[in-house]
């Protein structure tokens, strides 16, 4: 990973997802953080975003694709997010980790998640 990131913490999502039936009918929250490397030092020293990765393009596809998603499993979804950022940035070096937050899971209050990179 670079030294320098681009770094999205926190982003809520409603989306279809889940093993269980009414996980996939009635939808849930997830919860996203991810992280794009990338020089940050041109940018830095020209103020100019072209130089740099638009966060705003990331947050607004992934708002979208979790509106349109219905899929079993949080490593399926995570596989989309992760060709999603790369349609978008390219092959930058990325990590993420979605989590659910609430798992159904009888007597357990806890979230759970799963952690990716790519390149």
């Amino acid at each position: 990973m670079s030294a320098d990131q681009i770094v999205v913490r926190g982003l809520r999502l409603w989306a279809h997802v889940g093993v269980l039936e009414h996980e996939r009918q009635l939808g849930q929250w997830f919860e996203l953080d991810l992280s794009l490397g990338w020089s940050l030092a041109a940018a830095g020293a020209s103020d100019d975003l072209s130089l740099s990765l638009d966060y705003s393009r990331a947050i607004q596809a992934l708002q979208l694709q979790a509106r349109e998603i219905r899929c079993l499993t949080l490593e399926h979804w995570s596989e989309r997010i992760l060709d999603l950022l790369e349609e978008l940035y390219g092959p930058v070096p990325m990590r993420l980790e979605l989590r659910k937050c609430h798992a159904p899971v009888p007597g357990f209050g806890g979230i759970v998640g799963v952690q990716r990179s790519r390149h």
